[in-house]
Parts: C-alpha cells; structure tokens; sequence
C-alpha cells in the first residue's frame, strides 16, 4: 500500500481509504448491514495496509434526522485489535446543529457509537452557505477548539458541497487540519474542483477525496465509445482503475475514498492504489481520460452520483432510481427500451409524477440538483 503525508498533521495515510456509506446490506435494507460480508471486507482491507476509515451520523439510516447504522457498524469491524491500526473519520451532523451544545451532544454520542475514546479525524459535514453561517454564528471554531482540548478529537476538517468561492473562505476562516471535496475526472470545474483543491494543498491541508468515481456512474454507466478507448489502450485498465488512477495522479491529493460493497471491489481497489503514485500517468493516459470525460459529458443529463442522500422521499419517489434510468437513457442510446423499463420497474406511486414539489430533497442534495425541475424532465421523457 502506499502511503501520503496528511497535510500539517504528519499523520501518514493510505492512498485508499474505505468508506463505509456504501456497505453490503441484507435484502436490500440500508439499516440491516451484512456484518459477516461487510467486516471481512474491511478487515481484508486494513490487513492489506488500509488505515483510513471514513464513516458518518447519517450513513446507513432511514433519513438524516437520526444516526444511522454505520458508525455502529465500524465499532464493531474495527474490535479485535483492528481500531489500534486505523484512523477513523467521521462527521458532526451539521443540518441538524440549532445550538452550541447540540455540538457537544452529538460528539459525545458518536464517541459511545464507535467505542472510542478519541476520533481521529473529525469533519463538519457537507459545508454549504446555509450550513456555514448557522454554524459560524454558533461558534464552531471554539467548539473544535474545545474537542481538540479536551482529546475527544485529534484533527479537525470538513467535507464541503458548494460553490469555489465559499470553499476559500472556509478554508481560511480557521485553522483546519484537512477538507474532503468532491473530485473526479468529471468534477475538474465543479463545487471545489481542481482551484480548490490546490489553494487548500498551498494552506497546508490534507485532502480527502470523496466520489472518485462518482458513485459508480464512471463504472456502470459509460457510453460504447468510451468502453472501446478503454479496450483499445496500450495498458488495460478497467474503468474503475482508470477513475482511481486519475484522482491519485494528483499530488495534492492525501487519500481517495471508495465505497464498496464487494469484496472484488476491494480486492481490486487495493491493487490499484498499489499502483496509485502521484504523476505516475502519461501524456497519452491523461488524454484517454479527458477524451471519455468529454464523451460522458455531452450525454449525461443530470448530475446524479446516486448518493441517496435525497431519500427517502416523502411521497415515494425513488429518485436517484428515476436518474439513473434517465442518464442511462441518453448514456446508451436506448430511450425506447427505457420507457418500457419504467413502466416495470416503479409503481405508480413511485414514479415522477408523485412529486409534490415539498423541495426536502433539495435541501440535502449534495450536487445542488434542481430535483423538482428534473423530475418534471424524467416524466416528459419516459412517462
């Protein structure tokens, strides 16, 4: 495995972390995680020089009003003298945050949740310009401060979804140990993007990346002509690796997460990182990639990762669900078949024109999709 220096922190991570929004479920049930699947994955993965762990309140829940079963869930993988050889991130819940002491609150709840005495890398979760400045006003500064203080927490960071130039402004309102940002060969100019991600390497942060292949959207839903530049290549990669690769690339970057619910594709991801050094691609890999980004690009028609943080929808929308389909549709050319399929694969009560427009999902959606508007555009085409 290799490894990368942490930004200002010293601490010494590996190029792949696992992130565990993702994990293998029973029955389809986001609640009921697979723990005999999902820990020897994680295990095999650590075992294999992993030491970044990334979890979340929400991840694994029916909302996010309340905690979910991943953090749990990581209690539970990393006993057996596992926690020792890890660091665990996790993340303050800042939607729900309407006072200072709500702060310590949920810290203090997510320290029982993971059976730790100290949280390695503490982020505020999904910054945005409403989140910000309510936090901001509620003195988030002096409670990171406090948490550094009193060793409930080592590193203090936040994962951010919106626009470059808030990005710089929180980056400079305090003295952050390390940020997750959104980063893909898709999401060169998009929320932080590639300006950001090198003003925050200048201030010293470590930088963690999320959605590096976009949810698997750069796996499962590439266009022919991109699948036959792959094939075509000197050196054979599979889109997986070849997201990866790209993202690992970039100096700047500290370690790139990767959700995963097989244990194939932690096999996989973990050859890959083996290979991942920073400047390893060529000139002509470099423009293999940026060739199938602006292939995918002038397909794609909503810009859905499939993270499910819009769900559940409180009318019954499956909505990453219609997305995926729709994309898919105008992906692979097969907007007949795909009308056909979504008379099949959602009942009435869960098809676009269920939407009431009520916006919740908007409110969390962390790509700034304009959901209703979308949704309208679904039901033209497909219903």
């Amino acid at each position: 495995m290799l490894y990368r220096k942490f930004g200002k922190t010293n601490e010494e991570v590996s190029v792949l972390g696992f992130g565990c929004m993702r994990l293998p479920v029973i029955d389809g049930v986001q609640t009921n995680i697979d723990d005999e699947k999902a820990i020897k994955m994680i295990r095999y993965a650590i075992d294999h020089g992993v030491n970044y762990i990334d979890t979340a309140y929400p991840y694994h829940g029916t909302g996010f009003d309340k905690g979910g079963e991943s953090e749990p869930f990581v209690a539970r993988a990393l006993k057996d003298g596992y926690r020792e050889r890890v660091k665990i991130a996790t993340k303050l819940p800042s939607w729900l945050i309407q006072t200072r002491d709500d702060m310590d609150r949920f810290l203090d709840e997510q320290l029982k949740r993971l059976e730790t005495d100290v949280i390695d890398f503490y982020l505020v979760h999904g910054l945005n310009k409403g989140f910000w400045q309510n936090l901001k006003k509620l003195e988030v500064c002096e409670f990171l401060d406090q948490a550094i203080k009193d060793g409930k927490i080592r590193h203090a960071g936040f994962s951010f979804h919106d626009d470059c130039d808030l990005f710089v402004e929180i980056v400079d309102a305090y003295d952050w140990s390390f940020c997750q940002i959104q980063y893909n060969y898709l999401d060169e100019n998009y929320q932080a993007g590639t300006k950001g991600l090198e003003y925050a390497a200048s201030k010293g942060l470590g930088i963690t990346i999320m959605e590096p292949i976009r949810g698997g959207a750069l796996v499962d839903k590439l266009p022919q002509e991109v699948l036959t530049a792959w094939d075509e290549a000197p050196i054979k990669r599979t889109p997986a690796q070849w997201a990866l690769r790209w993202v690992m690339n970039h100096p700047e970057v500290s370690v790139v997460l990767s959700g995963m619910t097989e244990m194939e594709q932690v096999v996989d991801n973990i050859n890959t990182a083996n290979e991942g050094a920073a400047n390893s691609l060529t000139k002509e890999e470099l423009a293999l990639v940026d060739f199938s980004k602006k292939t995918i690009i002038e397909k794609m028609k909503v810009n859905c990762t499939g993270c499910r943080y819009c769900m559940p929808c409180p009318s019954g929308v499956d909505i990453p669900g219609h997305f995926s389909l729709y994309n898919n549709a105008y992906l692979f050319d097969t907007l007949e078949k795909a009308k056909s399929l979504y008379g099949t694969m959602f009942p009435q009560d869960a098809k676009a024109s269920n939407c009431v427009e009520c916006g919740k999902c908007e409110e969390h959606c962390p790509q700034n999709i304009a959901i209703i508007q979308e949704l309208k555009n679904v039901r033209t085409a497909l219903e």
